[in-house]
């Protein structure tokens, strides 16, 4: 292999090693260890939810059970992504070794356009697919997880509505994790007055230790618990949804939640140095362009390198520069676009891409698009569970921006996504999240947008041996990607692989964001004299992951535990807890 040229200074390079060496092993002294249990684990981004599961486990459900009794619950403990009113994703491997996936995305109205959020001379007006009504795409959240319970999971529906239930009716005491988050959308909830009443506390601000008591939503979860899904898409909530939605300038009628359908696929699998990666299919981006990163990088020897080496980081910002060219190009709704997930899940391909990455320089991201080779022509939320029979679920679902289109359905409790803004409104046009789409992902009728949202399991020998996964928008398939490379490359626990700090590059803009820590400053001169743009960090990410056996890949299990959970200290509000 050629030696790179900003790491061939051999003292510079030795220096370095060092710092990261000793980084890495600092790395190791300051994470806490990873939370260890014997029959199950569930890690969210809310410990009420979080306990909701593992009670549900307790009491003999399974990890579907759980996964829906913990999707109910933070849909009240955590409403700025947690919800009935958005959309996700669910990826399955069952004890007997079954593979699935589940697609609850929303979709856009039925009198939706692709021109909808153009003005008249076709520029984009700003905050329409972000803020209000005509942001809301068709909810799926509800649809999904009865579609979940009813195939695959054991327990009577109004058990594991009830826990969120009691949540929603006599309220919670919020920490300084949920303040934080409703502190970003206090000016925004003042100008609905349906939020308002719920999540402002006498016109103000909640703080620390106040209780959220949310009225409305208990009797919308009583509806779902006594009817199932009629009890949201039909009858008094749906007429209430639609209701807002008209009175606000959007465009969802009873037709839209009549036709909502949830869609069970064949997830996305890949191989990875031995492990089998089990991940998210389109609409979701994740899985295809986690596998094509990990094929790229398998033919570079990162453990060898060492973490965060100037070389090892440079081949992952190109393999992340490169995948991002095709997510951004190619793929969108199944049913209205062919994906080319063969070619670009190919080893081959993958190859190919090796051969035009110069080992020492950086791409140049507006020279890398579609027809030229070897390119042809938000925030959520996640929980990953594991129970004792050798299930495994990971979910991630969202509003896309935190609380949504900042929209409350009237006498619901139900705050709505803002998801039309996954869509390409405009060729050429940065969406929330910076990401320059394509025509594959233009809005149409009943089409459900692009995510990046990457509910992963990776297993080992067909048993599932970790289970992943995060919000972040654009930045959940990276988050994922560096996640697996830290166990499997190199070594980490699962708590140290979430704790370790990132790095991420999504081809346009031409700029990787670097978190405080990722690399040293000798590192980032390297990498910057090679030609790196290098930025600021992005807001953190929420990582909820759990390995399967021993607390890292390979090593050794502690007594009788066979679960270990990690939650991202990133946010203060989540919880790994098994039993």
């Amino acid at each position: 292999m050629k030696n790179l040229h900003f790491a061939s200074k051999l003292q510079t390079s030795l220096l370095v090693t060092g710092i990261l060496l000793a980084a890495h092993s600092g790395l190791q002294a300051a994470s806490v260890a990873p939370v260890a249990a014997e029959h199950g684990m569930v890690v969210s981004a809310q410990q009420l939810a979080t306990k909701v599961g593992v009670d549900v486990l307790r009491r003999g459900g399974n990890a579907v059970d759980a996964a829906v009794a913990v999707g109910y619950a933070l849909a009240v403990v955590y409403p700025a992504a947690g919800n009935l009113g958005g959309g996700g994703f669910m990826t399955v491997q069952l004890a007997d070794g079954r593979k699935t996936f589940l697609d609850f995305r929303e979709k856009a109205p039925l009198a939706a356009s692709a021109n909808m959020y153009l003005d008249k001379d076709g520029n984009v007006i700003k905050g329409l697919s972000t803020y209000g009504h005509l942001a809301v795409g068709v909810p799926g959240s509800v649809s999904g997880m009865e579609y979940a319970r009813t195939k695959y999971g054991t327990m009577k529906r109004a058990e594991l509505l009830k826990p969120a239930i009691t949540l929603a009716e006599k309220g919670f005491a919020l920490n300084q994790g949920d303040i934080d988050i409703f502190h970003t959308a206090t000016a925004d909830f003042s100008k609905d007055p349906a939020s308002a009443a719920i999540f402002l506390n006498k016109g103000q601000a909640f703080q620390v230790g106040q209780k959220l008591v949310q009225k409305d939503l208990a009797k919308t979860l009583k509806a779902i618990s006594q009817r199932g899904t009629d009890g949201f898409y039909k009858g008094p909530v749906a007429a209430a949804i639609v209701k807002s939605s008209q009175s606000g300038g959007g465009i969802l009628t009873q037709a839209d939640l009549d036709q909502y359908s949830v869609r069970e696929m064949a997830p996305i699998e890949c191989d990875y140095r031995g492990y089998h990666v089990i991940s998210a299919p389109p609409p979701s981006s994740g899985g295809v362009v986690i596998c094509e990163m990990l094929n790229i990088l398998e033919g570079y020897p990162l453990k060898d390198l060492g973490f965060r080496s100037a070389q090892a980081v440079h081949y992952q910002i190109e393999a992340m520069r490169h995948a991002y060219v095709d997510r951004n190009s190619y793929l969108g709704d199944p049913d209205f676009v062919k994906n080319p997930i063969a070619r670009l899940t190919d080893k081959a391909y993958a190859a190919q891409i090796r051969a035009v990455i110069d080992p020492n320089k950086a791409g140049v991201s507006k020279d890398l698009k579609p027809g030229v080779e070897p390119h042809e022509g938000s925030n959520t939320t996640h929980y990953s569970i594991a129970d004792q029979w050798g299930n495994a679920v990971a979910v991630t679902y969202t509003l896309n921006d935190w609380f949504g289109a900042k929209m409350t359905a009237a006498g619901t409790g139900v705050l709505l996504n803002d998801e039309m803004d996954d869509f390409t409104s405009k060729l050429g046009v940065p969406n929330l999240y910076g990401l320059v789409q394509g025509e594959a992902n233009a809005i149409a009728p009943g089409k459900r947008p692009l995510s990046s949202m990457s509910p992963t399991i990776v297993s080992k020998d067909k048993q599932p041996v970790m289970v992943l996964g995060t919000p972040g928008g654009s930045r959940i398939i990276t988050v994922v990607l560096h996640t697996i490379l830290n166990v499997v490359d190199y070594g980490m626990n699962v708590q140290e692989a979430v704790d370790a700090p990132r790095f991420h590059q999504q081809w346009l803009p031409d700029l990787t964001n670097v978190e405080n820590f990722a690399i040293s400053p000798d590192t980032r001169k390297l990498l910057e004299a090679a030609g790196h743009k290098l930025g600021a960090p992005q807001p953190a990410n929420h990582m909820a992951a759990l390995l399967i056996g021993a607390p890292s890949l390979g090593g050794k299990p502690v007594g009788n535990n066979r679960f270990y959970g990690a939650n991202d200290p990133r946010r203060n509000s989540g919880l790994a807890m098994g039993y």
